[in-house]
């Protein structure tokens, strides 16, 4: 099972978990957890007019293995006003905009989609449980 809990932070509110979300799936190939703006098809939905967030901006995937991975999928403009990094453990490392990484199996740790234009962030905390 994958569990998520994501946090709007602002620089109004940093620090504040007010409004947190949590979502999780099974481990079985093809669930799918995704985060974004639109509510119909994300689990996890940032304000609307948190416009430097994609109708869909994340996408947790559970391959045939059983072993999760994080997409950035590719929005409508063609450079992001984003930036998403993953961290695990004490390492952080950025997210290409369209790439994938995989999730380690097991782990957790937190993916950030951190607006280029202004102090606010999407956190998103992940634990798999096996």
């Amino acid at each position: 099972m994958l569990e998520l809990t994501m946090a709007a932070v602002s620089a109004a509110a940093e620090g504040a978990t007010a409004g947190m979300l949590m979502a999780d799936a099974p481990s079985e190939p093809g669930s799918a957890l995704r985060v974004g703006r639109d509510g119909s098809v994300c689990r996890l939905a940032t304000p609307d007019d948190w416009l430097f967030v994609s109708r869909v901006h994340l996408e947790f995937l559970c391959g045939p293995d059983g072993g999760w991975q994080l997409t950035w999928l590719r929005g409508s403009q063609a450079d992001p006003s984003a930036e998403v990094r993953l961290t695990v453990g004490d390492q952080a490392r950025p997210v290409a905009y369209g790439g994938t990484v995989p999730l380690p199996r097991g782990g957790s740790g937190e993916v950030v989609i951190q607006d280029r234009t202004a102090p606010r962030s999407v956190n998103v905390g992940f634990f798999h449980e096996v």
